[in-house]
């Protein structure tokens, strides 16, 4: 890769992999990653001062640090098993145009899929604890309204 940024995230993870989890990872593995590293930099611009390359290079390194802590936790593709429970073969693919908070992926519930497995259509609601605490402030905001409201 010729880009400077590029070499830089490149060097970074190789770095972070070899200080965290004292292995080496092969260049085929960085080309996959550069680009996750690159596309999570494109999505949270403005959180830090990324127009310093001091800011542009400290964000890419807690990138390629949480990378190389979750490859250390087994969520690599090593590790990954090869069909699902149906005996269906496992496809993962990374986008970094689809990235999305972790809330909202909390709150996936129901996800149907077309014949090629894409995503047709997907139900988003606020996990189990949420609404059950927005029935018990409904519950109280009505208790108040009709005992001790002052007409």
């Amino acid at each position: 890769m010729g880009d400077p940024a590029m070499r830089i995230i490149e060097k970074m993870l190789s770095e972070m992999f070899s200080r965290l989890l004292n292995i080496e990872i092969s260049p085929t593995v960085v080309e996959k990653l550069v680009p996750v590293v690159e596309g999570v930099s494109d999505k949270i611009q403005g959180t830090l001062d990324l127009d310093t390359v001091q800011g542009q290079n400290t964000f890419r390194a807690l990138i390629c640090s949480m990378i190389a802590h979750g490859w250390g936790l087994g969520m690599h593709p090593d590790n990954n098993p090869k069909r699902n429970l149906d005996s269906k073969a496992l496809e993962v693919k990374v986008c970094k145009d689809i990235l999305v908070p972790m809330e909202t992926l909390k709150a996936i519930r129901y996800v149907k899929k077309d014949e090629y497995g894409r995503v047709k259509k997907a139900l988003f609601e606020p996990d189990q604890n949420a609404r059950i605490w927005n029935q018990i402030d409904d519950m109280l905001a009505r208790i108040v309204k009709e005992k001790w409201q002052q007409d």
